[in-house]
């Protein structure tokens, strides 16, 4: 019996240290870029915003209220925007790198404006706190297919939304347009412990064909937004500050 249950707490600690090697190689490769390139202009951006002054913050802000030129959306929210489509940084991986863009808000949880980028139709489902998506029935940049808009983390730590009242959770298609008030930037990060800065996750999803959004955790199923604000957001060739570009994409 005593062999057994050594045996039993064992496994138990095996499985423990392989789970905290796992994690560890998961902050590893999220980190590392840090440390090897202190002099990349993302990564010394992003340490500014973190611990810089209002006007070292300031400086790192991107306002746009108007589109890009020959760009179709706006971008939907004020900041900083620090972590870029396909950014393999902490808490992403180059296996995993991030599906959108990340604007940092200057402000507090729930000052921060948030807005639709462009025309479409809102569905917040019953169970999102902090969460919408738009649905983009014609894409402007690809006629013919539909495309969603996925906003996220408006809510504060304990969950209470930002998002406007007009948008209760369970709402479907609901119709705005390009410039609508959609609510405020928060820090709300679901169950997680992590805690999070105060920012607006936006990302493009495909639909599967049939109507409905893809998985935006998958990065397979979203899209590179850089062509569609005009702006360089993809972490391969990203210029910071970011700004309107004539050649948003980056080089092949």
């Amino acid at each position: 019996m005593d062999i057994k249950r050594k045996s039993k707490w064992a496994t138990v600690a095996l499985s423990l240290l392989g789970l905290l090697l796992l994690a560890g190689w998961y902050w590893a490769a999220g980190i590392v870029p840090f440390l090897l390139q202190p002099d990349d202009p993302r990564n010394r951006a992003f340490w500014a915003w973190s611990g810089g002054d209002a006007a070292t913050r300031e400086a790192l802000v991107t306002v746009k209220q108007e589109p890009c030129p020959g760009a179709p959306f706006i971008l939907p929210s004020e900041g900083f925007v620090g972590l870029f489509y396909a950014d393999p940084r902490a808490p992403y991986t180059p296996r995993n790198p991030h599906q959108g863009i990340d604007i940092f808000s200057p402000g507090a949880p729930g000052i921060t404006p948030v807005y639709a980028a462009h025309d479409g139709y809102v569905t917040r489902e019953s169970h999102w706190r902090s969460s919408l998506i738009i649905r983009i029935p014609n894409d402007p940049l690809q006629p013919g297919r539909q495309i969603w808009l996925y906003y996220t983390h408006m809510a504060d730590q304990a969950g209470n939304s930002f998002i406007i009242d007009a948008i209760p959770p369970g709402t479907r298609d609901l119709y705005v347009e390009q410039g609508t008030f959609l609510g405020h930037t928060g820090d709300f990060n679901g169950e997680s412990g992590r805690p999070i800065w105060v920012h607006l996750h936006f990302s493009m999803v495909k639909d599967d064909g049939r109507g409905n959004y893809l998985n935006e955790l998958d990065f397979d199923n979203t899209i590179d937004p850089s062509p569609y604000l005009g702006m360089r957001l993809n972490y391969a060739c990203t210029a910071v500050p970011v700004t309107c570009t004539a050649d948003p994409t980056c080089p092949d």
